[in-house]
């Protein structure tokens, strides 16, 4: 018989991860629509935030049922979280001053998103089909930080192609304002990719702080729970880090903040995999671990150390031979560990998904880099760097950080999932 995972209570593990993740959407939205080369009138803006908080309350309805009060109870968490950006509309001409009309947007925004997410919610709730068991929030909420982390390492790394690292001088202020109240009217150019940068890093770091917080509360692995602490830790140091690049003005710690947000993904990616339910619903597994374990390890060090040389050659503008030497010779190394995960013997469909992943991003990595050299090496360039360099680099960052992800993950299943090969038949040898 079909288990029925709609809640007859608001479960907190349900409001947390689509809050998170509908606010995660609209502030991707946000940045995209508000690029300085984009400037989208504030009406579209508007409507497309109202298309994404409608559509994480029509989620909330669908996949639970619980109407009105599973979007309002969702709508309110994104609501909150959405005055971290809500204040750039509600400072003042100067620094320390508020807007008189704060004192309706603040309230008036909370009930508008309990609302809009609510009405949706209950649209979604007649379409919705009771699921075969209970969906695991709480999974679904470590996949909601990592992505989130996702659109966060690609800001930072359009902030590095933009070359707008230094455009706000000052930490935790910025020019002087509250860092949450700088007015969305002076954020232009060079200003604009580094602020949003420090509020996305803000909702990250929050995102991470509740996930720890709250897999200590239902977590009952204590692997789990400390990679979760470790995570908070290490987003906590990776903001200060990033404070003190600015106001110190020193490059190196630059390289370091880039490569320390490397390992905090690779943390999260990690806990995400280990709340999923493959990983729960796999036996435990026996002997050593075996040679793919081991290549996938010696591949997540070298990808580590590459990263590591990327970064360098961003911010010092060095080791471009080696990292591109060493890219080109990683290749085969992640594509052999790719294809030994595909093994339909293995009985293993997320195994064999993890090994597609990685050969598809290891080519693709193999492709930007090549294209980001070009583009920002070989054609001539001008004043400030171009579209194609600002967007291969990017993009070559971002898969960079994909392909550590991927790698991680798939060693972590090499582990967990070792044990599913199905037993040799009667009479065969070996």
């Amino acid at each position: 018989m079909s288990l029925d995972s709609r809640p007859t209570s608001i479960d907190r593990s349900f409001v947390l991860a689509t809050g998170f993740g509908t606010t995660a959407a609209m502030w991707g939205v946000g940045y995209v629509c508000r690029l300085p080369s984009v400037l989208a009138p504030s009406g579209i803006v508007l409507a497309l935030m109202l298309v994404c908080l409608s559509g994480g309350g029509l989620v909330a309805g669908r996949l639970t049922g619980g109407g009105f009060l599973a979007g309002a109870a969702s709508g309110a968490v994104t609501s909150v979280l959405n005055l971290l950006v809500l204040g750039s509309l509600l400072g003042g001409s100067s620094a320390g001053r508020i807007v008189p009309s704060a004192l309706w947007w603040l309230p008036g925004s909370i009930l508008a998103g309990v609302v809009v997410a609510g009405l949706a919610a209950m649209a979604g709730s007649r379409a919705s089909v009771p699921p075969e068991e209970p969906r695991d929030w709480t999974a679904a909420f470590a996949k909601v930080a990592a992505a989130t982390t996702v659109l966060l390492l690609i800001l930072g790394g359009v902030v590095t192609s933009k070359e707008a690292g230094l455009a706000v001088v000052d930490w935790p202020r910025s020019l002087g304002y509250n860092m949450f109240l700088y007015p969305l009217s002076r954020m232009t150019g060079g200003i604009y990719y580094e602020h949003a940068h420090r509020l996305f890093g803000s909702l990250v770091g929050l995102t991470t702080v509740v996930l720890a917080v709250h897999l200590h509360r239902v977590e009952g692995r204590r692997l789990v729970r400390r990679l979760s602490l470790v995570a908070a830790a290490l987003v906590i140091v990776q903001g200060i880090l990033g404070g003190l690049r600015v106001t110190e003005v020193n490059i190196y710690l630059a390289v370091a903040h880039a490569v320390l947000a490397q390992v905090f993904f690779c943390v999260l990616v990690s806990v995400a995999v280990l709340t999923s339910k493959t990983w729960k619903r796999a036996p435990a597994p026996t002997g050593a671990g075996g040679a793919d374990r081991t290549l996938c390890m010696i591949l997540v060090a070298f990808l580590l150390a590459q990263l590591a040389l990327g970064a360098a050659l961003r911010h010092l503008d060095a080791a471009l031979l080696v990292h591109g030497g060493l890219g080109i010779a990683l290749l085969p190394l992640a594509v052999f560990c790719g294809t030994r995960a595909l093994d339909p013997a293995r009985n293993a469909p997320t195994l064999r998904a993890s090994g597609w992943i990685l050969i598809h991003l290891a080519i693709a990595q193999v492709g930007l880099g090549l294209g980001a050299l070009v583009a920002t090496r070989l054609l001539p360039q001008g004043p400030a760097p171009g579209p194609w360099s600002v967007t291969l680099a990017t993009a070559h960052q971002g898969t960079g950080a994909l392909l550590l992800a991927s790698a991680v993950a798939l060693t972590l299943w090499h582990h967990r999932l070792r044990t599913l090969a199905p037993p040799a038949p009667p009479g065969s040898r070996g």
